[in-house]
């Protein structure tokens, strides 16, 4: 392997992360969300060498770019990270066995975690603040589209750690090459866990080519769902806030399903969409309603293709529906299991609507642009994992570990 010696070193490193006391992390992470305002210039210089490379127009575009606010939402949520108690050395489960074995269940960290992802810099920045809490070691392998921004990135945060006596190999950045790609995800006995976070067809290389163990963080093909008993108020600034507030992030919605009953709302539900100039992909009945009520050049007719997509961009599909069990079946369709909301002042059909979704996160009247691990008081996140088994929804901290029993005996031995 080109990248062994990188494998091997940071390998070495995972050793002595979860020997640190948890205080020395914590001002390690403090440090460094210092030293990332402090370096925001050289950090968004960086940036902007990617920026330039790269179509305005490109969906991937918003999701590449740095701003002085980022900036300083990334030292946030580094010093956020800092302040969440350990997730290490966490008693799970205890017991004594009438043979008098007395067991502990305890939570450790895996090693080494590869994390493989597309165009966003600030991956690197909440991938190493969990993983270096959790007393992991991290691999990163971003794309080239964010090449010399992780770079800068990383470098930061090595001369962080080799200036508090840190082993700096705590975190490695492979070159961004599709060979490397292949390299971590063969690497048996170096890397412990990898989590692709990026689009559908990254999701789907690394699950068909990995040898390791792999959590996908799974596209985001988000649906609301505007019931009957919605309150139009409510759903337009919930559906406004859902698709607009950063279109290029896996939570942004992409279809909103409308109740037929409800259809005379749909023009007072889409206007603040027409501000933001998102184009309406629109079955026939929501066309008819939205004629004369919506800018032409933002009203396009729907195709079997508008739902299911994940567009990353100002554009939305609208589907019509006679009943919820109608909207349930348009979600389990075409729905990705990250992020579903329904919009309703029905508590009972609400319920319902929580039960039945099969979904990482499920909302009642608020939009999914709240799954993230920091709005959920996990600090920064890894990803949001749309599987079944082990973590799903926003994976942070007590995701980043897994545990080991601890046996405590006193001579017993086991019958023949």
């Amino acid at each position: 392997m080109q990248n062994q010696s990188l494998f091997e070193q940071t390998k070495k490193a995972s050793h002595s992360i979860p020997l640190l006391p948890d205080d020395v992390r914590n001002r390690l992470l403090s440090t460094l969300a210092d030293k990332v305002e402090a370096q925001s210039e050289t950090l968004l210089a960086a940036n902007r060498s990617d920026l330039d490379r790269m179509d305005p127009a490109s969906p991937l575009y918003d999701r590449l770019m740095l701003t002085p606010d980022r900036i300083r939402s990334i030292a946030a949520d580094i010093r956020q990270v800092s302040l969440l108690p350990s997730p290490l050395g966490r008693t799970l489960l205890e017991k004594t066995l009438p043979n008098g074995l007395h067991l502990r269940r305890v939570s450790v960290p895996f090693g080494v975690i590869g994390i493989v992802f597309e165009a966003r810099p600030n991956v690197c920045f909440d991938v190493f603040s969990l993983c270096f809490k959790s007393g992991n070691a991290c691999i990163l392998k971003g794309g080239r589209d964010a090449e010399e921004s992780n770079k800068a990135i990383v470098s930061l945060i090595q001369q962080t750690l080799k200036e508090a006596g840190i082993d700096p190999m705590a975190v490695s950045l492979l070159p961004a090459t599709h060979e490397a790609t292949a390299e971590m995800l063969q690497a048996n006995g170096y890397v412990d866990l990898c989590i692709p976070r990026g689009g559908k067809r990254l999701i789907q290389f690394v699950r068909d080519n990995a040898r390791i163990p792999v959590i996908e963080t799974g596209a985001g093909v988000v649906n609301t769902y505007f019931d009957r008993f919605g309150d139009v108020v409510k759903g337009a600034a919930i559906v406004c806030n859902a698709k607009t507030r950063r279109v290029s992030v896996c939570n942004s919605l992409d279809c909103l399903i409308v109740h037929a009953s409800r259809l005379q709302d749909l023009p007072q539900l889409c206007a603040p969409l027409a501000e933001k100039h998102v184009t309406l992909y629109a079955d026939p009945a929501a066309m008819d309603v939205l004629t004369g009520h919506y800018p032409a050049h933002l009203l396009l007719a729907a195709t079997d293709e508008s739902y299911g997509t994940e567009f990353m961009d100002y554009k939305m599909a609208i589907r019509t529906v006679a009943s919820m069990e109608e909207a349930l079946a348009h979600i389990a369709r075409y729905g990705s299991g990250h992020s579903e909301s329904i919009i309703t002042d029905d508590e009972a059909r609400a319920a319902t609507f929580q039960l039945r979704v099969d979904a990482a996160c499920v909302y009642v009247n608020a939009p999914t642009s709240f799954t993230d691990g920091a709005q959920f008081g996990l600090g920064a996140e890894i990803g949001i994992s749309t599987q079944k088994l082990g973590p799903r929804g926003p994976m942070a901290l007590e995701e980043m570990t897994t545990y080991k029993w601890l046996i405590n005996g006193d001579g017993q031995v086991r019958n023949p």
